[in-house]
């Protein structure tokens, strides 16, 4: 899928402020949809208010982040599943767009950032598995997830019991791609 640009909100220019009030609110209504109850009901109202675009029964996890700067960039489209520490932030260096479509899945501790004048697009019932960052645009009804975590030494000096930092690496036996120590 092709990256888009855009030119969201302001015009893409960086250093326009929302008046004062407005800011304070959106970081209000984002801490209290991060910890209070009602995945979804109360959490998708406090985001509907800061200025998301939220479908019908969507699910929202907890200690979920959504952008205060530009929440007005986000849209999340019905049936969407957002689990639990996700991060969805929809600047960098200026505003962009997020849109995750309809019957999506974002996994545990995933992370969704879009640069300045971008769009970043979850397709239609894609998947984004735990742990997940995502910074180009995911075609519809595909999965996708990190690499498996990789085996990469044997511990000699457990990092709790390390007197410094250069014990615990100095303890490390490096593996080769066979997983086989080199000692």
């Amino acid at each position: 899928m092709a990256e888009q640009t855009v030119n969201p909100i302001n015009n893409g220019s960086r250093g326009v402020k929302k008046p004062l009030l407005r800011r304070v609110c959106n970081r209000l209504f984002q801490l209290l949809a991060r910890f209070s109850p009602g995945a979804t009901t109360l959490r998708p109202f406090l985001h509907r208010l800061r200025g998301v675009a939220i479908g019908r029964d969507v699910f929202i996890g907890d200690d979920v982040y959504i952008d205060n700067e530009y929440p007005e960039a986000i849209e999340i489209g019905e049936n969407v599943q957002i689990s639990i520490r996700s991060i969805i932030i929809a600047h960098t260096r200026g505003p962009g767009k997020v849109i995750i479509g309809k019957e999506a899945f974002i996994g545990p501790n995933s992370v969704l950032v879009c640069g300045a004048g971008r769009v970043l697009k979850i397709g239609e019932g894609a998947v984004i598995g735990a742990g997940s960052v995502i910074t180009r645009s995911v075609p519809p009804k595909l999965y996708v997830a990190p690499p498996a975590p990789q085996p990469l030494a044997r511990v000699r000096v457990p990092l709790p019991v390390a007197k410094s930092m250069q014990e615990f690496w100095s303890g490390l036996d490096m593996l080769d791609k066979q997983g086989k120590s080199n000692h």
